[in-house]
Parts: C-alpha cells; structure tokens; sequence
C-alpha cells in the first residue's frame, strides 16, 4: 500500500490518467491525496469532478480557492468568469450529489502515521498545527450548516489581512479561508498579500513565502501544498513539498509518494 498527494488538477482529467499509469496505481491498495483545485481552467473539469468523486471512499480531498469558488456560484453567489470552465458541472444531472460531496470536504488534511499534513494554500508561521487544523474546522462546519449561504456571500475579499484571536463570525472565516486557500505571501507575523503571485523574488518588502519563516509545526512534520504554480515545484526546504507544477498552463502534473518522498510526473501539453 502506498499513499500519493498529488498537485492542482484544475479540470486536467487525461494528465491524471497518465500520472495514475505511470505510478502503477492500485485502487485496492494504494490511497490518493488531491491538494485542491480539483477544477477550473481546464478542459476536463466535471469529467475529472466525476472521477475523483467515483474514488470517494479511497481519496483524501482539501479543499481549493477555485472548489470554493465552484461551490459559492453553485448557490448563486460570485460571477462565473471569462476563463472558469465550470458552466458544464453546474448544468449537470448529478450536480448536487457531486457538490455535496465536494462541500463536505475540509480544508487540511493531518494524517498521523505518515507526520504529513495537507492543505492548498499552505499553514501560516503564526499557527500550530492544533490551531490550523481547529480554524478549519470552523469554516468545514459552517459549510455544512444552514449557514453556508451566509458564509458563500461574504466569501470574496481580502480583508481582514492578518489573524487575530477576537476575529468573530464571518470575517474570521474568510481569513482562515484565505490563510488556507489563497495565501502565498505574508510577513513574520502573518500580514497577507493576497495580490502577488508570481515566484519568490518579487515579494513586497518585509513579505516572503509563507514557508520561509520559522514553523510552530512538529519537528519533522511534512506540509504538501499546491495553488502556487510560479514555484514549478522549487522550495529548497526538506520538510515542504510544493505539488503544483502548473498541469493547467502546460507544465506537468506531479504527485509524490509520501511513504518516501519520491516524486513522480507527466507533462501537460497546452
């Protein structure tokens, strides 16, 4: 039995079949992690929506800005834009049991045994792994209480930039949802700049990669993440694996296998 955390999908179905051969792939055996970003830009999203859901009881699924934003303009909120390919999943027969079950999805993923810790966007320096995982919980909650139209309605923004213990209701969820879906640049203390998006270099003064700065992880403790795809995979820290290698933008689709860090891939041809 091996463990696979594999990079941002973003509707790249054919790419994913490709990568499952090359890793020799046994769903009886062998457990799949997707690191968000399951959909969107690409030309296979509910076919490869539909496929990960057919493998539901043996993947592991965080959530991503665009799932996010997928599942806020299912309930009418945000605006399809020019380049989202999502129209086809929202006009789908099986729509709703598919989007369900994306909405049930958490936000970080822990598994202790492997001392590997999942997520999109990344775990901010200013939070432990109790505490990312705890602020998780409290926006997986909400998206599957009556109260996930409140949250979808306030969803996009960028304010508050910084965490902050007496943050309350739906802004503190949009911070957290921004921490763990969005984030790519912060200061020491956690400041976001949620702007920036291209490769380290062209970081704003006093800002770096969220990696870079001292961690309140455990010792050891692996983070696989994708969503930033200006990294090509490159962080030159042992215990961070950036998984997103831009499959949608013509680069590869990359997985590795957690069990002993080996890197798998296959390129994604425009």
């Amino acid at each position: 039995m091996a463990t696979y955390a594999i990079g941002d999908l973003q509707g790249c179905l054919t790419p994913l079949l490709k990568l499952l051969d090359i890793i020799q792939y046994n769903p009886d055996q062998d457990q799949l992690w997707f690191a968000g970003d399951l959909i969107n830009r690409g030309p296979e999203s509910l076919a490869t929506l539909r496929f990960i859901y057919s493998l539901r009881d043996k993947v592991k699924v965080v959530l991503g800005n665009h799932d996010l934003h997928l599942l806020a303009l299912s309930r009418g909120f945000g605006r399809l834009k020019r380049s989202d390919t999502l129209k086809e999943i929202l006009n789908a027969p099986d729509r709703d049991q598919l989007l369900d079950w994306l909405q049930s999805q958490p936000l970080c993923h822990f598994d202790k045994e492997l001392n590997t810790v999942m997520v999109h966007a990344g775990i901010p320096p200013c939070w432990n792994l109790e505490q990312a995982l705890q602020h998780s919980k409290e926006v997986e909650s909400t998206l599957k209480s009556d109260h996930a139209d409140d949250f979808f309605s306030i969803m996009y923004g960028n304010k508050s930039h910084k965490w902050d213990d007496s943050l309350t209701g739906m802004e503190r969820l949009r911070v957290i949802v921004n921490y763990l879906t969005r984030m790519r640049f912060c200061t020491d203390s956690g400041r976001l700049d949620l702007k920036s998006k291209e490769g380290p270099s062209t970081a704003l003064a006093n800002y770096a990669p969220w990696f870079s700065y001292p961690s309140k992880l455990p010792q050891d403790c692996q983070v696989v993440f994708g969503h930033w795809a200006a990294l090509e995979g490159k962080v030159n820290y042992p215990n961070i694996h950036a998984l997103d290698t831009g499959c949608v933008w013509g680069g590869s689709l990359t997985a590795i296998r957690l069990d002993d860090r080996l890197l798998f891939s296959t390129p994604c041809p425009l």
